[in-house]
């Protein structure tokens, strides 16, 4: 199959994906809070990044390579974490793993993830990243920190933007629970997509397994209140710097809008900081993921800094690293790969991206990740209006 014919943009997966899993499913991976009024703001900011196109160039051959918290990656960006990962296809986490260790992206296991760190050991090669929803219980942090260490991952993302549960009223609607329980409303959603059921069948219906070590799941808990709330509590500065002693590898930070939050944590002691709201899944009054962006890296000028919003092409991919930052991470649109065509699915987004970002920044004329700030054809134009 010529996949480049068929699904030449990640939005021909996206359609894919959801003909072929169920409707509660859909909903929870792909709906925000609210009316989704920041999911859409996200879409809006990139839009607004335009770069000067270039002519009498020559022939360029754009070096898409970067450094990271120490360690190099063929390409700038990575899979970032999505709860319930296996829900949305079959044995979702392993895949990703396997495609993170064979192209070289970081992989970022989600603590309320289908699979614990454990079943991804085997297949994460040296690409393994651990996203933490803190536990209020030490002990509970401590274990949670040596299973991820000893699986083999070596960076930490603690998440900060989640000091509650929200109410994504489209789950809500959606029907959907954690973990999923069969009724007979399920049971339709699940007979319209063959693919899916079979899938599930074979891997199990998927579960909060990390958590399951340490309380089980109230039956009827709503998707947005699932057992990882009933163990996470809201981290403040005390438990950062707890965290920062406990783990002795690369720390990020999750959920950065604010410059001085971000000046605070490289004071603290974070290695990184990753601008995000949470792809407008948690407060439908937080400002585009783009524009905070700009405020951010304004306040801290020399930490590493990687983002996620609304990414769906190889060209915002470049928007973001033009607005400055040095790695940007994708969670939806792998999903949408798997849900479309499985494992080759996935691999598919990968090439997606990298033959867009050849593409744009010949047009750009930037022979490199560094060139693209110089490439914007107007720095005002992607700022909100006032």
């Amino acid at each position: 199959m010529d996949l480049d014919a068929r699904y030449p943009a990640i939005a021909d997966l996206k359609r894919r994906a959801k003909r072929r899993i169920p409707y509660f499913a859909w909903e929870y991976l792909d709906s925000a809070t609210g009316d989704e009024t920041t999911a859409r703001r996200n879409r809006e900011a990139l839009d607004r990044v335009l770069f000067r196109p270039a002519i009498l160039s020559g022939e360029i051959e754009p070096n898409l390579s970067t450094r990271f918290l120490g360690r190099d990656h063929p390409l700038p960006f990575g899979i970032a974490p999505v709860g319930m990962s296996g829900l949305f296809w079959p044995g979702a986490e392993i895949a990703l793993a396997r495609l993170a260790a064979e192209r070289g992206l970081p992989y970022t296991l989600s603590t309320v993830a289908a699979q614990p760190p454990e079943a991804l050991a085997p297949h994460i090669g040296d690409q393994g990243w651990f996203q933490l929803y803190p536990p209020r219980d030490r002990g509970i942090l401590a274990d949670m920190l040596r299973r991820a260490r000893d699986a083999g991952f070596h960076t930490l993302v603690l998440t900060a933007d989640v000091p509650a549960a929200s109410r994504r009223e489209r789950q809500l609607r959606g029907g959907v629970t954690s973990p999923p329980r069969i009724t007979p409303r399920i049971l339709s959603h699940v007979l319209r997509t063959p693919a899916w059921a079979l899938g599930t069948l074979r891997h199990g219906m998927p579960r909060l397994r990390m958590m399951e070590a340490y309380a089980k799941a109230t039956p009827g808990t709503s998707s947005t209140a699932h057992v990882g709330y009933m163990l996470r509590i809201a981290p403040d500065w005390d438990y950062l710097n707890e965290l920062r002693d406990a783990w002795d590898g690369p720390l990020i930070v999750k959920g950065v809008l604010n410059g001085d939050d971000a000046a605070r944590l490289q004071a603290a002691g974070a290695d990184a900081v990753w601008v995000s709201n949470h792809a407008g899944r948690q407060f439908d009054a937080a400002p585009a993921a783009l524009d905070a962006l700009r405020e951010v890296r304004a306040a801290v000028p020399d930490l590493p800094l990687l983002f996620d919003g609304a990414i769906a092409s190889g060209l915002d991919v470049m928007r973001a690293l033009a607005l400055g930052a040095d790695f940007v991470m994708l969670g939806k649109a792998f999903h949408w790969g798997l849900a479309a065509l499985g494992a080759d699915g996935a691999r598919h987004v990968v090439h997606i991206l990298e033959a867009d970002m050849r593409a744009a920044m010949s047009q750009a004329g930037a022979r490199s990740l560094a060139e693209l700030p110089g490439r914007l054809y107007d720095r005002s134009a992607d700022r909100s209006p006032m």
